[in-house]
C-alpha cells in the first residue's frame, strides 16, 4: 500500500513526498480511511508506530475540505490534547510539515514558560492547536481559547495522561467540548480507567490496535547485564567506552536516580544531561536538542519524561534500572530500531530487580540473552534457565530469539 492509495489530496501527498514518506505504517493505513470517514476511533498504539501522522494528515484533510479561508480571526477547529511538552512539540512540527501546503494555521501551547508568545498566536486565530492539559485549562479560563467551533478532538497517550494525573483535567475539559464532534483517543495501554475514560468520550468508535505492547521489534537487539547494584555505575563507564555508542538514552526509575547517573557521568568526562520532572521545560527541551545535535552524548531519563522522544537513528538504550513495570521495558527499548533500523537495548539487572525481569521475560514471551563476560558480575548468580550466554563483544552477538519460558523457581549461589 502506498500514501496515494488513501485517497489523500494533493496539497499533502505533495508534503508527504517532501517528508520522504512512500509507504504508510500499518497503523497509517487502517486509521487514516476510518478518519476520513469521520469516524470516532479508538487507537491502541505506541509511541514509534507512526500513530502522529495517522491522526494528522486526515485532521488536516478534514479541516481543509471545510474549510472556507474567509477573512478575520479563525477559531479552533482541532484540538490535540497530549501530556507532555516535548510531545506537543513534535506533533505541532507534524501539522507543519504535513499541512504547509494546505493554508490551515496551527500552534502549540504548553506550560513552564511565559505564555505571552503563545496568547499572541491564539489572538490571532489558528486552525488546529496542540496543548498540554494544564497550560490549556489556564487559558481557556483567562478567555485566551474558546472551543465552541472544535470539529475534531484528539486525545493522545492517554494512559501517559493517567501517569501523570491528567485524568481530572481531561473530565474538565470534556465538559467544555461541544457534544458534536469528531473524537480519536489514542493510548498504548488500555487499563480499565482508560477505558472507561474512552467510553465517556468516544461515539460508535472503530478500534485500530497494532504492535501490541508486549512485542519487542525483531530489529532491536536485547542484551542482559547481571549485575550489583554498587557496580552499575562501573558498568556503565565501561560500555561507553565502546567509541561506536555515539549517543545512549539510559533510563531510571527515579528523578533522583538520574540526576546520580548524570553526576557519574560528568565526573568521567562523558557530556550528559537529564530529563525528567523536576527540570524546567526550557531545561528539558534544550537537553532534548543536545542529544539530538549530538553534542550531548547521553540523555538520561525517567519513564515518564521520556515518553514521546523521537530521536532519528538512536542506536542505543540503556536500562540501569529495570522498570517495575513489565509493559514500561517494551515503551524504553522501542526508542531505538525504528522504521527498520537496528538498535540495540542493553539491561542492568541487580537481585533486587529480578522479579521485574522475570515478568518482562514473561510479557514480551521470550529470554533476554545474558552476557556474562564482563568485569562487574553479579556476586549472587541466579541459577535461571536462560539463553546461551554472549560474549561482552557487544557488535557481534546476537539476541537469541527463543519464546520458551521457565517455570522453574529462581536460586541463588554464591561465587
Amino acid at each position: 500500500m502506498s500514501f496515494e492509495s488513501l485517497n489523500l489530496i494533493e496539497p499533502i501527498q505533495k508534503a508527504l513526498a517532501e517528508e520522504g514518506y512512500t509507504t504508510p505504517t500499518p497503523i497509517q493505513a487502517q486509521a487514516i480511511p476510518i478518519i476520513l470517514q469521520g469516524t470516532d476511533l479508538l487507537g491502541v498504539a505506541q509511541t514509534g508506530t507512526g500513530k502522529t501522522a495517522a491522526f494528522a494528515i486526515p485532521t488536516i484533510q478534514l479541516l481543509h475540505k471545510n474549510h472556507t479561508f474567509h477573512k478575520g480571526k479563525r477559531s479552533i477547529k482541532a484540538l490535540i490534547v497530549t501530556p507532555t511538552r516535548e510531545l506537543a512539540i513534535q506533533i505541532d512540527d507534524s501539522f507543519k510539515a504535513y499541512g504547509k501546503y494546505t493554508g490551515l494555521t496551527h500552534t502549540v501551547i504548553f506550560g513552564g514558560v511565559k505564555q505571552g508568545r503563545q496568547t499572541d498566536a491564539l489572538q490571532n486565530g489558528v486552525d488546529v492547536l496542540v496543548a498540554t492539559p494544564g497550560r490549556l485549562l489556564d487559558l481557556i479560563n483567562q478567555r485566551f481559547i474558546s472551543l465552541k467551533d472544535i470539529q475534531i478532538f484528539i486525545l493522545d497517550e492517554a494512559d501517559r495522561m493517567l501517569d501523570m494525573g491528567f485524568v481530572h483535567d481531561i473530565k474538565k475539559l470534556l465538559a467544555i467540548l461541544p457534544p458534536r464532534r469528531q473524537s480519536l483517543f489514542f493510548s498504548a495501554t488500555m487499563p480499565p480507567e482508560i477505558q472507561k475514560l474512552s467510553d465517556s468520550i468516544l461515539y460508535k468508535p472503530q478500534k485500530v490496535e497494532v504492535t501490541p505492547v508486549s512485542s519487542t521489534a525483531d530489529t532491536i537487539k536485547q542484551a542482559l547485564y547481571f549485575v550489583d547494584k554498587n557496580n552499575k555505575n562501573a558498568l556503565l563507564m565501561d560500555i561507553l567506552k565502546d567509541s561506536a555508542i555515539e549517543t545512549a538514552l539510559v533510563f531510571t526509575r527515579t528523578k533522583h536516580g538520574a540526576d546520580k547517573v548524570v553526576k557519574t557521568l560528568l565526573k568521567n568526562n562523558i557530556k550528559a544531561e537529564a530529563i525528567h520532572g523536576n527540570k524546567a521545560q526550557n531545561a528539558r527541551q534544550r537537553a532534548l536538542d543536545n542529544f539530538k545535535a549530538k553534542t550531548t552524548r547521553v540523555l538520561v531519563a525517567t519513564d515518564i519524561a521520556a515518553r514521546g522522544i523521537d530521536v532519528d537513528d538512536l542506536a542505543y538504550v540503556i536500562n540501569f534500572e529495570i522498570p517495575n513495570i513489565p509493559e514500561t521495558y517494551v515503551h524504553r527499548i522501542g526508542r531505538t530500531g525504528r522504521a527498520g533500523a537496528n538498535g540495540t537495548a542493553f539491561s542492568f539487572c541487580e537481585t533486587e530487580e529480578l522479579p521485574y525481569l522475570k515478568d518482562i521475560q514473561k510479557l514480551i514471551g521470550k529470554k533476554i540473552p545474558v552476557i556474562e563476560n564482563h568485569d562487574y558480575p553479579m556476586s549472587t548468580q541466579p541459577i535461571v534457565e536462560l539463553p546461551k550466554p554472549q560474549n561482552h563483544n557487544r557488535n557481534t552477538s546476537k539476541p537469541n530469539e527463543s519464546g520458551s519460558e521457565t517455570k522453574k523457581k529462581t536460586w541463588f549461589r554464591r561465587k
